[in-house]
């Protein structure tokens, strides 16, 4: 079984799923969610040729639109406090390559089909193997009470899963006949900040041509200043995670405690546990779960 079958029979799994999970709580089907659903149930029974990129792209389209939908279904009914649904997450050692939204070839002649693949099926295959294999030895390693080698996981987990972000952000940034500028909120902003679109355009260029090494150039939005920025990753794998929210942080570089633990930074991080802000946690945590991307 290829991969994009193995997705189709996830999609189809999931969307009976949420039609059992609809029926257990009594939700009527002259819901249009259920027509939805069924709708879905239909096309992805249609499938003939995996191969077929025209296909893979409309089954992925449907498949965001569904997702979409039903978020937004579930989250106004929870409003009204008459359904609750448990959140999807990925287990430990259970992320996927996510599914090209475009043919390989779509990005030519910018970026070639050979490239692509080489890119997307070798590359960030990779990095998700890594992250799941990483996530599963620390996994291993705290059922065993045993962190013998969690210096040599983390930094694992860091490069593999920061590898696999980032790649799954960069695939859905681009697009076949794509370019131009972007409008709205978007644009406004980057006119306010940066001065003018050409100015953020020559910045985010020269940015991306002086990375040292291996790395990446980035647009972020900063909560904390409420403006964007343009970064650069000369590692990306520096024990991060790209496209998170920091909840809770701990800094252990010596001038943190130094002057009273001396080179006792274990004693430090022990007793760190007894002034933790848990409402704050909390409250970052809440904010944070407001933000939602499709699990991969």
């Amino acid at each position: 079984m290829t991969e994009f079958e193995n997705y189709v029979k996830d999609l189809f799994g999931w969307n009976e799923e949420m039609k059992s999970f609809l029926q257990s709580e009594n939700v009527q089907h002259g819901e249009g969610i259920w027509k939805s659903l069924d709708q879905f149930s239909k096309i992805i029974e249609t499938v003939k040729d995996p191969t077929n990129q025209e296909e893979i792209i409309n089954i992925q389209r449907k498949a965001e639109a569904l997702h979409q939908e039903v978020e937004e279904y579930f989250s106004e009914r929870q409003h009204l406090g008459s359904i609750w649904m448990k959140k999807t997450a990925v287990e430990a050692g259970k992320h996927k390559l996510p599914v090209l939204t475009y043919p390989y070839n779509g990005l030519e002649p910018y970026i070639s089909e050979e490239i692509m693949k080489l890119h997307h099926d070798t590359h960030h295959r990779a990095y998700v193997e890594g992250l799941n294999k990483a996530e599963l030895k620390l996994k291993d390693a705290r059922e065993k009470n045993d962190f013998s080698l969690v210096k040599h996981w983390s930094r694992e987990l860091a490069f593999h899963g920061s590898g696999h972000y980032l790649h799954t952000i960069f695939w859905n940034n681009m697009m076949p006949n794509g370019g131009g500028k972007p409008s709205g909120k978007l644009l406004k902003e980057i006119n306010d900040y940066f001065g003018s679109f050409e100015a953020f355009q020559m910045h985010f260029t020269e940015a991306a041509k002086q990375v040292e090494g291996v790395g990446w150039a980035l647009l972020v939005w900063s909560p904390r200043a409420h403006h964007l920025e343009i970064l650069q990753s000369e590692r990306h794998m520096l024990l991060t995670q790209w496209d998170t929210i920091p909840l809770l942080v701990l800094d252990v570089w010596e001038h943190a405690y130094y002057l009273q633990y001396k080179s006792n930074r274990q004693e430090y991080v022990k007793n760190w546990w007894n002034v933790v802000n848990w409402e704050d946690v909390e409250e970052r945590f809440e904010k944070a779960m407001e933000l939602k991307w499709n699990p991969f």
